[in-house]
This record gives C-alpha cells, sequence and structure tokens, in this order.
C-alpha cells in the first residue's frame, strides 16, 4: 500500500514538474499558452453559483452530432431539461409537460471557441493551479496547468462556474436528445423560460458569430 502511494505521489510530482518546465520554457520563449480546445465529445457535472443561487448542471456534449444538453437541477427546485441544436433551435421541458422552444441565430459552441482568448497568467482556484484567459470581456476561463482540464470560469454577470467532472469522449446515447412531444404541441408555455442558452448565457453569440457555426 505505501509503495503505491509512493507511485502516485511521484507522477503527481512529476506531472507537476514537466507542467512548470513547459511553462517557463514558454515565457522563455517570449510566447503565452493557449486554452485546450474541447473534447468534441464529452460529459461534465457543473456546480453553478449566480448571485447567491446554488444548482448543478449535467451537462453533455455532443460536436459531431451538433447538439448540447443542460440537465439543470436548481437547489430545491424542479429539474430542467436544457436541449440546444446547432440549428438554434432549444427546447426547455419538466417532466410535468411544461415546456418552451426557441430559436436563435447561433448554434452550439463550437471546440475552439476559446481562439483569441488574452492569457492573464496564472492563479490557484479551488486548490488547482490554472492558466487564466479573457474572452472580450465576458468570460474569465480556468485551466488546469497539468492537466488542461477546466476548472473554472467566471461571466461578466458574475455567474460563477466550478467543474466536479470532466469525462472526455462520454456519449449520450440519441434517445435522451428527443425532446418530448408534448413540446410540439400548440401550447401557451412559450415564454414561461428564460432564454439562457444553457450555462454559456445568450450574449455568447457576441463573442464571434462565425466561430460558433458549425462548419462540417
Amino acid at each position: 500500500m505505501a509503495s503505491s502511494s509512493y507511485k502516485y505521489n511521484s507522477t503527481i510530482i512529476l506531472l507537476a514538474t514537466l507542467a512548470a518546465t513547459t511553462s517557463l520554457l514558454t515565457a522563455a520563449a517570449g510566447e503565452s499558452p493557449t486554452p485546450k480546445p474541447w473534447p468534441l465529445q464529452f460529459h461534465s457535472i457543473l456546480f453553478v453559483n449566480y448571485s447567491g443561487s446554488a444548482g448543478l448542471y449535467d451537462l453533455w456534449y455532443d460536436w459531431p452530432n451538433g447538439r448540447n444538453l443542460n440537465i439543470i437541477q436548481d437547489q430545491l427546485g424542479e429539474v430542467l431539461y436544457d436541449i440546444e441544436w446547432n440549428n438554434g433551435s432549444i427546447y426547455k421541458y419538466t417532466k410535468d409537460k411544461q415546456c418552451s422552444t426557441f430559436q436563435i441565430d447561433v448554434g452550439i459552441l463550437r471546440p475552439d471557441w476559446l481562439d483569441g482568448a488574452v492569457y492573464l497568467g496564472q492563479e490557484t482556484v479551488d486548490g488547482f493551479l490554472c492558466n487564466v484567459w479573457q474572452k472580450i470581456d465576458f468570460i474569465w476561463y480556468y485551466e488546469d496547468v497539468v492537466t488542461q482540464r477546466p476548472v473554472h470560469w467566471v461571466f461578466y454577470t458574475g455567474r460563477s462556474i466550478h467543474v466536479m467532472t470532466f469525462e472526455m469522449g462520454a456519449v449520450l446515447e440519441d434517445a435522451k436528445w428527443q425532446a418530448p412531444a408534448y413540446c410540439f404541441e400548440k401550447n401557451d408555455t412559450k415564454s414561461q423560460f428564460q432564454v439562457d442558452i444553457g450555462y454559456m448565457e445568450p450574449q455568447l453569440k457576441d463573442i464571434s458569430r462565425g466561430s460558433m457555426q458549425l462548419d462540417m
């Protein structure tokens, strides 16, 4: 048991050393690190804090199929399903047959949506040493120096997101992406839910419309 622990600690030390060395070499070359593009498909659990309100977001990102799903659990609230498609269609619904549909002029985020972000340096967040970037005064993005996984990001509105899990390559079965039949029935619930583009907020269309459109 002690031997296993020693090997684990040694691996962490080695990774940290390599990351620090890479950072020093990059600085010496006069270059700033760039954020790692998102995997084409992943699953992540996010803890969200916004104006004192807490929530858990169960995020499924599927770029090849042009879709993004957030299963949103606000504290002591009802579960909200938020399916976003690259054609601009958004379906927000609950299990009690409440549904709102929207059409916007941007699709889901491209994996390289952080291209052009300004590097701000390094900062320790949630116990992780992170590289930090800012995208047009809209979002501050924190990425673990060692693993290059996203750790945290903050919107200009103050919405703070902490990445609890990050499963690269995870895929949700197709049946889970289908909005229920009552979302396609005529009803009076069209404006019940605020258009929020999931955890990323509608102002993302101002980041770079061209870089967010599906380009097969």
